[in-house]
C-alpha cells in the first residue's frame, strides 16, 4: 500500500513546510500550521488552455508595447466604478463578503445584465433550480447566459473549452477540488492550486474570471493569504443585512483606484445601485431634534453627505458609557477629551452615543467637526438649523485642519439644497468661495464653532 503524503500548509500565507513548525518563517504567525494530504506525483489531465502554448522569452523593457486595457463595460455604474472603469479582459477578480450579504445575488445579476457576451456560471453550493428560482426574481432574460454545477476543476475546464465563454463568474473558489491535489475541498491547499489554474486560464484566453470567496469569523478572506496577492482585483461586499444598504468596496486593483466603492440597496428584484446616495444618508424629519448634524465626506472619488447622530445623558452608573456605531471609538475618545479641556463641557459623568445613519462606517477625519457639533447639539439640547452641514478635521488643541478636496464635498453640499457650510480656515487657499452660491463659513478653532451655532 502506498504511503498517504501529507505535508502542513500555513492557514494564513500558504508556506508549505514537511513538518509542523509553531511559528511561520513567512508570515511570523503562531499556530497556524495545519496538516493536509497531498499527492503531486499525477499527471496533470488539463495540458493548457489554448492548443499554441505561449513561449516566454526575455525581452528589454524598452522594446515592449503597451496599450490600454480592453474593457467589457457593464450597465452597472457602480460595478464600472470599483473596477476603475469596466471589466478588464483576462483579469481576475475576488469578491468577499459575510454569508447572506448577497454576493451571489449581486454578480449572478450582473452576469444576466451583461448582453453580447457568453456568461458561464459556476456554482458549487447551489443547484441549477435554485439559481433558476434566483434568476426568476431578478426579471432578467439572457440567452446567453449558461449553468454550470460542478466542483471539480478537470471537469469545469474541459465543459470551458466546449463553450468557449467570455466570460466566467465561480461561485464558491472554497467549494473548487483540484483532482492533482488529494486535500479536501477549502483547505489551504485546494484554494493556492484552484485559483492558480483559473489564473492560468484567464491569462491564457484573455478571459476575466470572477471568483466569489467567503470571509472567516474575523472578517479575512478565507484561505491563504497567497490568493489575495494571485489576483488582479480584491473586492469586499459589506453592509449589515440588518439594513437594506450594501457597499462594494476595493480592496486592491492592479487596473484603477484602491479608494473607490459602490452602494446598493437589497430589494425584492436584486440589487439596486443607488446613484445619488447622499438624498438617502439624509434622514427627512418632521421637527428639528438635537444631536443631529450633516457632515461632508468623500468615498474614494465620490463625494457623500451623511447625518451624524449623537446622543448625550447623564450616566445612571459608576463609570460612563462610550458606545459607537459606523465611527471609531477611539477617534470618539479624543473628541470628548478636546471638548472637556478646551471647551470645559463636563462629559466625564455623560454617556455618550454616536451612530451614522445609514449602517455606513466612516473613517475619514474630516467628519470629527460634524461629530463634535452633534455631540454639542445633544449636551445643550438645542437642534441645529437643518440647511447646514460641515467639513472639518479636529486637532487636539481643539483646532479645525483643512482636509483634501474641499470643492467636491461644497458642491456637492449646494446640490442638494444646503444654505451653509462650516469648514476650516486653512482651507481657504483651497477654493474660490465665490464660486458657490452656497455660504461658506470659516472656523479655526472648535470655541468658534460653538458661538456661531449656540
Amino acid at each position: 500500500m502506498a504511503k498517504i503524503k501529507t505535508s502542513f500548509f500555513c492557514n494564513n500565507c500558504g508556506y508549505e513546510s514537511t513538518k509542523w513548525l509553531g511559528k511561520c518563517p513567512s508570515c511570523n504567525e503562531w499556530n497556524t500550521f495545519i496538516e493536509e494530504v497531498v499527492e503531486k506525483n499525477k499527471t496533470q489531465d488539463w495540458k493548457g488552455y489554448t492548443n499554441d502554448a505561449k513561449q516566454n522569452k526575455v525581452i528589454a523593457l524598452n522594446n515592449v508595447t503597451t496599450s490600454e486595457e480592453r474593457r467589457i463595460t457593464t450597465y452597472d455604474a457602480e460595478l464600472n466604478r470599483v473596477l476603475g472603469g469596466g471589466i478588464v479582459l483576462g483579469s481576475l477578480v475576488l469578491i468577499a463578503g459575510e454569508p447572506g450579504i448577497g454576493k451571489s445575488t449581486l454578480f449572478l445579476q450582473h452576469g444576466l445584465m451583461i448582453k453580447g457576451y457568453r456568461v458561464l456560471y459556476i456554482s458549487g453550493e447551489e443547484s441549477e433550480q435554485q439559481i433558476k428560482m434566483r434568476a426568476d426574481r431578478l426579471k432578467i432574460d439572457n440567452n446567453n447566459f449558461y449553468l454550470l454545477t460542478e466542483t471539480s476543476t478537470q471537469t469545469i475546464f474541459q465543459e470551458i473549452k466546449k463553450l468557449q465563454p467570455q466570460l466566467v463568474i465561480v461561485d464558491s473558489v472554497q467549494t473548487l477540488q483540484s483532482n492533482l491535489i488529494d486535500s479536501g475541498a477549502g483547505s489551504v491547499s485546494q484554494i493556492r492550486e484552484c485559483a492558480a489554474e483559473f489564473q492560468r486560464f484567464a491569462k491564457e484566453t484573455n478571459t476575466p474570471v470572477f471568483l466569489i470567496g467567503h470571509i472567516t469569523k474575523d472578517g479575512a478572506i478565507a484561505g491563504p493569504k497567497i490568493l489575495e496577492h494571485m489576483v488582479d482585483t480584491v473586492l469586499q461586499f459589506e453592509g449589515d443585512r440588518h439594513y437594506a444598504y450594501r457597499i462594494l468596496r476595493t480592496l486592491k486593483n492592479r487596473f484603477g483606484s484602491t479608494a473607490e466603492l459602490g452602494i446598493y440597496e437589497m430589494t425584492n428584484e436584486g440589487m439596486k445601485a443607488v446613484t445619488n446616495p447622499s438624498e438617502i444618508l439624509i434622514t427627512q424629519k418632521e421637527e428639528q431634534l438635537s444631536g443631529s448634524a450633516i457632515a461632508a465626506t468623500i468615498e474614494g472619488m465620490r463625494p457623500l453627505l451623511i447625518e451624524v447622530q449623537a446622543l448625550v445623558t447623564q450616566s445612571v452608573y459608576g463609570t460612563p458609557q462610550r458606545t459607537v456605531t459606523g465611527f471609531d471609538l477611539r477617534r470618539l475618545q479624543l473628541l470628548l477629551a478636546v471638548l472637556e479641556k478646551r471647551g470645559g463641557f463636563l462629559f466625564g459623568t455623560k454617556d455618550v452615543f454616536v451612530n451614522i445613519a445609514g449602517g455606513l462606517k466612516v473613517e475619514d477625519p474630516s467628519i470629527d467637526l460634524a461629530v463634535i457639533c452633534a455631540l454639542l447639539s445633544s449636551y445643550e439640547d438645542v437642534p441645529l438649523p437643518q440647511q447646514i452641514c460641515f467639513a472639518g478635521e479636529v486637532g487636539l488643541n481643539g483646532e479645525i485642519r483643512a482636509v483634501n478636496r474641499i470643492e467636491q464635498r461644497i458642491a456637492e453640499a449646494e446640490k442638494l439644497g444646503f444654505e451653509k457650510i462650516f469648514v476650516s480656515k486653512f482651507n481657504k487657499k483651497g477654493f474660490n468661495p465665490k464660486g458657490f452660491k452656497i455660504e461658506i463659513v470659516l472656523v479655526s478653532q472648535v470655541h468658534e464653532v460653538y458661538q456661531k451655532l449656540f
